[in-house]
């Protein structure tokens, strides 16, 4: 079918055709076969860049020019948030009936808003926490919304992100039953099931524009399912690497996915000398750019400049442990071919769009703490082997699972490469994941009785694939427990939230954390210490990342302990034997992290002390600003006056870290800890100080330079005259001259 065919307006037509749409893929016209394009709701589960988009813009289009409604676009990755709304933002030019241009806006962030600017525009993109959230807060646009589009719909299956997902699709149909349904995966084996929950119509195809070849290897051979098989050079024993040596030999690029963190960076080491000696010089020019791009953002730590080094050579790793400004610049190395083999964890298989000509799976097993080695659920490995082909570049993309024995190959053969992702199961049945949702049913009107509360939950999709009563016994036992901690009143049959019930649930955190900050706030006495409130909100379930104790650390966390046992807020476990010691000790360790922060250890200082990674430092740090931020909302509420002040400290030495005597530099913009602390140690120490300062003096503290320093003379009111500003730039100009001067005489 032809984009001109469509049944919608000239103008959309005329913009999809200047933005390169002229044929729609199969799985797209199917789609307006099955009516999408007249409203109907639809489940859509078709591979990777099958032109999945394409259908939510298009719909998306035809709701904003031709009924005047309003888009919600889901996703569950910031990241995914923000690619999408590039996608989108291709739009803007295309003029609406009443005059003015489609307005796309992108929201992911502050959980305790309802973020009312949103009804100015026609698509939002958000996170499906960002949604939950401004549903909660009551956010009045949202019944506004005419499309709802749910991407990455085969994470309802997902423990951590599936229950958020499920209570927001039904909270939205519960608003505005009328509004569209469109929901988007590359992998939902049961989307018929899926369909008649939300009362859609489904789609489930195998086509896609770039043909994938599945296979195992095994003794430098892969066999793949089409009955083809490849016999490789041995290049390397590693085998995983074998095959992406092999492929870089024709120029072809591989994603390796690794099992672990540690996995993905020793690959990437071993892989370093052999990609780099297969570059030529203009390539290696231009991977020297984007090492020193890695080495220019953000403070400089050994993981930065372990992963600028890699990247100069051809290869890099990717993980969640990397700061999100070191892995957009590996994302869009790799995109543009620069970066020839990159070794990522599995969490990149569910976050942005990063296709491979060869994609390796090291390895089909996973190791989590508690749980130990177990294999990854075939859906896992369909959504990495998915990233295969590169669409308007490949003809074929190939996966390939690695093997050691054949009785392995012919397991991984049957069980991975010709098998089918297994059925997706509501998650939504945890007590622990019920209670946040219950209580935000009852705190945002969705519910008023318990009768009222148990109707909301029997339209879940738990309740489809279960029953009613399966989900009624834990709700039951949630509301006992939300009566019991003052967080909802009963009277008669009605059911309300009280004060604290409604913060709570607002602050976008687990009612178990609003029980833990109430109870730790009413205990604190004014002597206790910075390290007490940190332990204190690391109690709760809502920080994150948890920095379980190694094995050499026990000893020390508990000697802490001892010398800090008065200091304590929350109660101390007292059998040393227990898993609840244990428990208490990685609460101490996360307490003791986020310490070090806001005393000034550097992030290679914490790195090399506690095994902490950058982007772990930056979750744990985001996630301790965010349960700070709400201990002083329920201080508020409590009417504790006498913490706000200590709290609000807390909060900005932890979103800055640094000591408190640098708080009014860093919140200069465009200083930070290490600038705040040059000019603290220059005895430049008070926006006072600064104000009287001369621009040259400024300039020449380390880190600042004569831009920086312009910028904070006139933040703190100071003048710059024209003939100081030139004097100043000047002397840059001499003093760059002079070290390229020294660097070229000492080569």
């Amino acid at each position: 079918m032809l984009v001109s065919e469509l049944p919608l307006t000239r103008r959309i037509i005329e913009t999809l055709e200047a933005h390169g749409y002229h044929t729609l893929y199969p799985p797209q016209e199917e789609a307006i076969r099955v009516g999408v394009l007249s409203g109907a709701n639809l489940v859509l589960a078709s591979p990777t860049a099958s032109g999945k988009t394409l259908v939510a813009e298009l719909c998306a289009l035809r709701h904003i020019l031709d009924i005047g409604g309003k888009i919600l676009y889901l996703t569950p990755l910031r990241a995914l948030a923000s690619e999408k709304f590039e996608d989108f933002k291709k739009y803007e030019g295309i003029v609406k009936p009443d005059g003015s241009g489609i307005r796309i806006a992108l929201s992911s962030g502050d959980y305790d808003s309802s973020d009312p600017w949103l009804a100015r525009y026609d698509i939002i993109i958000t996170t499906n926490e960002k949604a939950d959230s401004l549903l909660r807060h009551g956010a009045r646009w949202m019944s506004e919304v005419s499309l709802v589009v749910a991407d990455e719909i085969h994470l309802l299956n997902d423990a951590d992100r599936g229950p958020t997902l499920e209570v927001v699709m039904t909270r939205l149909r519960q608003i505005n039953s009328k509004a569209q349904l469109l929901a988007l995966s590359a992998t939902v084996r049961n989307s018929e099931e899926i369909a008649e929950w939300v009362k859609a119509k489904a789609i489930t195809t195998e086509w896609r524009p770039v043909k994938l070849r599945e296979g195992v290897y095994l003794d430098s051979t892969i066999e793949f399912n089409d009955g083809y098989s490849s016999r490789l050079e041995d290049l390397n024993r590693t085998s995983s690497l074998n095959v992406a040596l092999n492929y870089l030999k024709e120029d072809l690029q591989t994603l390796i996915f690794a099992e672990t963190r540690k996995t993905s960076v020793e690959l990437s080491k071993k892989l370093a000398p052999l990609v780099k000696s297969r570059i030529g010089r203009q390539e290696l020019r231009a991977l020297k750019t984007i090492s020193e791009r890695i080495l220019t953002s953000g403070e400089r730590t050994r993981v930065g400049q372990l992963l600028a080094e890699l990247v100069s050579n051809g290869t890099a790793f990717h993980h969640a442990g990397l700061s999100s400004a070191h892995r957009r610049i590996i994302e869009e190395a790799f995109k543009g071919g620069r970066i020839k083999i990159l070794v990522a964890t599995p969490t990149l298989a569910a976050g942005v769009n990063l296709p491979a000509r060869v994609v390796v799976v090291n390895s089909y097993m996973r190791y989590e703490i508690e749980q130990g080695r177990y294999p990854i659920a075939v859906l896992e490995y369909k959504q990495m082997s998915g990233r295969a082909g590169r669409p308007r570049y490949d003809k074929i993309g190939e996966s390939v699972l690695i093997a050691k024995t054949e009785d392995e190959r012919d397991y991984l053969m049957e069980n991975y490469v010709l098998a089918k992702p297994e059925r997706i199961w509501s998650k939504l049945g945890i007590e622990g994941t019920l209670r946040t949702h219950t209580l935000a049913t009852i705190s945002s009107g969705f519910a008023h009785s318990e009768r009222g509360v148990f109707d909301f939950f029997d339209t879940t999709l738990y309740a489809h694939q279960y029953s009613s009563d399966s989900i009624r016994r834990p709700v039951t036992k949630v509301l006992q427990y939300l009566r019991n901690e003052d967080m909802i009143r009963i009277d008669g049959d009605a059911l309300s939230a009280t004060p604290f019930g409604k913060r709570v649930s607002e602050l976008y955190i687990d009612p178990v954390s609003g029980v833990v900050l109430r109870d730790g706030l009413k205990r604190a006495e004014p002597h206790m210490s910075d390290f007490a409130y940190l332990h204190m909100i690391s109690r709760t379930p809502d920080l994150a990342p948890k920095m379980h104790p190694r094995r050499h650390e026990m000893s020390i966390l508990s000697r802490l302990v001892d010398e800090h046992r008065p200091e304590f807020i929350l109660s101390i476990p007292e059998d040393w034997s227990s898993d609840d010691y244990e428990l208490f000790l990685a609460e101490v360790k996360c307490a003791t992290v986020l310490e070090s922060w806001i005393q000034e250890m550097t992030e290679d200082e914490i790195i090399e002390r506690f095994g902490v990674e950058p982007g772990d430092l930056f979750r744990l740090r985001d996630s301790a600003d965010w349960l700070i931020y709400a201990c002083h909302e329920l201080a508020s509420l409590f009417k504790l006056r006498d913490k706000l002040k200590r709290l609000d400290e807390l909060r900005s030495r932890v979103e800055s870290g640094v000591k408190h005597e640098l708080l009014p530099l860093v919140r200069l913009e465009g200083i930070g800890r290490a600038r705040g602390r040059a000019l603290h140690n220059a005895g430049l120490k008070t926006l006072d100080d600064l104000r009287h300062a001369s621009l040259e003096k400024i300039s020449s503290v380390p880190t600042i330079g004569p831009a920086t320093a312009k910028k904070v003379k006139e933040q703190v009111g100071g003048v710059v005259s024209s003939e100081e500003w030139a004097r100043t730039k000047e002397q840059e100009v001499w003093e760059q001259r002079a070290l390229t001067e020294f660097r070229e005489e000492t080569i």
